[in-house]
């Protein structure tokens, strides 16, 4: 699965608890809002790139559905 920025700070960390340090160094809080609500439009891409590399996920690492 890749992250994305309608997902929530608070549902990532449910499931990959080692993004807690990305989103504190981006001053993001730990909420139910989007990502795409909490962040800034210019830095948000580079937000999701952190978050999928330490997770480890890519768009070439996964399949539509999944």
């Amino acid at each position: 699965m890749v992250i994305q920025a309608n997902m929530s700070p608070q549902a990532i960390m449910e499931v990959w608890e080692n993004t807690k340090e990305i989103f504190e160094s981006y001053n993001v809080p730990f909420t139910r809002k989007t990502l795409q609500s909490l962040v800034h439009k210019d830095v948000l891409p580079r937000l999701l790139r952190d978050l999928n590399e330490k997770v480890g996920s890519s768009e070439i690492t996964c399949i539509e559905g999944g």
